[in-house]
């Protein structure tokens, strides 16, 4: 079974989302014939970050709100990460534009850790204030989780993968996706949102009752005398 899910590293509820979804997964039987593919999705493609404005302020002039409103957002998204586990730290966290953390979501793709490569720049960014726009940091990041760091530098600097992110984007604009997280099971069926585990429990059931695994058939490969309900041959 195939999971696409697209998301963005700097979407509160998107590490949420991962989290609940995971929480389904690791309960799911057949979870090892799972497989799980991350797409890009940036909500602010061309964001630029202001040296010194803090994810209150920049939340808030997103929204067009104060910065203690923008506070209160972060708090409310703080408490429903707790729920799953996770530990957001929003005074920490540096507004960041993520194009770059996503090429590197595709490199580590590419060396078989796509999953390691989220779940490290999520954790950096959400739970140590760490800069996930900035290409040393991301060296640093994607070599903690087995990527070569001199590849890792001659590929954010050369744009090996800003065309696939691009096309993650494209991918998400023809099929209708209008927030994220955003879940796809085998082409046919799709969640939107950081929806409970128990709703991923059931989609995960319903798609692989639906498109399981065909047995395959016998073949025979010898054929003698034998009995059967009609008597022996």
């Amino acid at each position: 079974m195939k999971v696409e899910i697209w998301s963005d590293v700097v979407c509160p509820f998107c590490y949420i989302g991962k989290r609940k979804f995971e929480n389904a997964l690791q309960k799911f039987a057949h979870r090892d014939d799972v497989e799980v593919v991350w797409h890009s999705f940036q909500l602010t493609p061309d964001f630029e970050p202001v040296p010194g404005e803090s994810i209150h302020e920049s939340l808030a002039k997103k929204k067009g709100v104060s910065a203690e409103e923008g506070r209160k957002m972060n708090d409310y998204m703080t408490n429903a990460a707790r729920e799953v586990g996770l530990a957001y730290d929003f005074d920490r966290a540096v507004p960041a534009n993520t194009f770059l953390a996503h090429q590197l979501i595709h490199l580590g793709a590419h060396h078989g850790r796509q999953d390691a490569t989220k779940e490290r720049l999520m954790a950096a960014y959400y739970t140590e204030g760490q800069n996930i726009g900035d290409l040393d940091t991301l060296v640093k990041l994607g070599a903690e989780v087995g990527l070569d760091a001199a590849e890792i530098r001659t590929a954010l600097t050369a744009g090996t993968y800003a065309e696939a992110v691009r096309l993650d984007e494209y991918h998400a604009q023809q099929i209708g996706v209008r927030g994220v997280p955003f879940f796809v099971f085998e082409d046919k069926y799709a969640v939107s949102g950081a929806q409970p585990s128990e709703l991923f429990s059931e989609v995960l059931e319903k798609v692989w009752d639906e498109f399981k695994p065909a047995k395959p058939a016998l073949t025979m490969v010898a054929d003698g005398p034998a009995c059967g309900p009609e008597g022996c041959e």
